[in-house]
């Protein structure tokens, strides 16, 4: 069999989603490549973590969900790993292409709550689940009233507890929701100017061996310049927080058509734990610098306080939240 008629094999986590994101990746090569693909399912420490009930901050950080599939892309199980992109670590990996970023699905957060309500309408009290820091400081830092709690599993183990009664509410990716067909579950869209998104959130990560003649083919068939701009500046915003501060972090870009051609604007903010103080800015600049255009702004978050949100010594947040500052 020839290399042209040889299945590309496609490295997936397991979980619903995951092959769900995957599968369509495949369906992107295989029309637009005419080759034929096969999903390969690796188990990750991640999945295995949440599969014995352990909260995630102790038994792994960023990169829990990633390492197994780069695993099986550097020993020739897989030769492509699709990734939620805001999984990835923003340091490279020896060996490891990011060859693509297909277009975007909307990046917002999403409620699903009890009796269709927003989060306005929950009573003082309601108890809202999620597994991030980001979001639970973010969700703090509106003053609802409610208590923001740690909630672990898969979307629909997450939603279930909401109808079993558990939960009044827990807070998810809309793009998540979107992909497996379960949007008729949300009851609200959170808007970026209340919430800003994990840095990557709605996007995905193809990757491939570095060395690999895949490496090109693919990125000339499925990468997005647009969503891969926005995305590069968000990571360029994390790194360059994470390396000067432990606050949680949430990071928006777009690159809009302005009168003398594309423009990228960058949305960030890092909070203290309890959303009680938080670092917010923006900026724009040119797409073909978006790296260096989050890189800017994440010095100036600094520079103006970033580094001093540090969790408080008297944690009022729930254990079971994740510590990654990207969940």
């Amino acid at each position: 069999m020839s290399a042209a008629q040889t299945p590309i094999r496609i490295g997936t986590r397991a979980s619903v989603l995951a092959t769900t994101q995957s599968g369509l990746v495949g369906e992107m090569i295989a029309a637009r490549l005419g080759r034929a693909v096969e999903l390969v399912e690796i188990s990750t420490e991640g999945d295995r973590t949440q599969a014995a009930g352990t909260p995630l901050a102790a038994a792994a950080s960023t990169g829990v969900f990633v390492n197994a599939l780069r695993d099986a892309l550097l020993d020739g199980r897989v030769d492509v790993a699709v990734h939620s992109l805001k999984d990835l670590p923003t340091y490279p990996a020896e060996g490891i292409a990011l060859v693509a970023v297909p277009g975007r699905e909307d990046p917002r957060d999403a409620v699903v709550a009890r009796d269709g309500l927003t989060l306005g309408e929950l009573p003082v009290g309601s108890r809202v689940g999620t597994g991030s820091p980001r979001r639970a400081a973010q969700l703090l830092a509106l003053g609802l009233g409610i208590e923001v709690v740690g909630v672990r599993g898969n979307v629909d183990t997450r939603i279930a507890k909401v109808r079993a009664g558990e939960y009044d509410a827990v807070v998810l990716a809309r793009a998540g929701l979107a992909r497996i067909g379960r949007l008729d579950e949300v009851t609200e869209v959170l808007d970026p100017l209340q919430v800003l998104p994990a840095p990557g959130q709605g996007a995905l990560a193809v990757e491939c061996r570095a060395d690999d003649e895949l490496a090109a083919v693919l990125r000339e068939a499925l990468d997005d310049p647009r969503a891969r701009a926005a995305v590069d500046a968000e990571r360029a915003v994390l790194a360059t927080l994470e390396g000067g501060c432990s606050a949680p972090i949430g990071a928006l870009a777009e690159v809009v058509e302005g009168d003398d051609g594309d423009e990228l604007w960058v949305r960030a903010v890092a909070l203290s734990p309890d959303g009680a103080l938080s670092v917010r800015m923006s900026a724009t600049g040119d797409p073909a610098d978006a790296a260096g255009v989050g890189d800017r702004l994440a010095k100036e978050m600094l520079a103006d306080g970033a580094a001093d949100l540090t969790r408080p010594s008297n944690d009022t947040l729930d254990p079971e939240l994740d510590k990654r500052h990207n969940a």
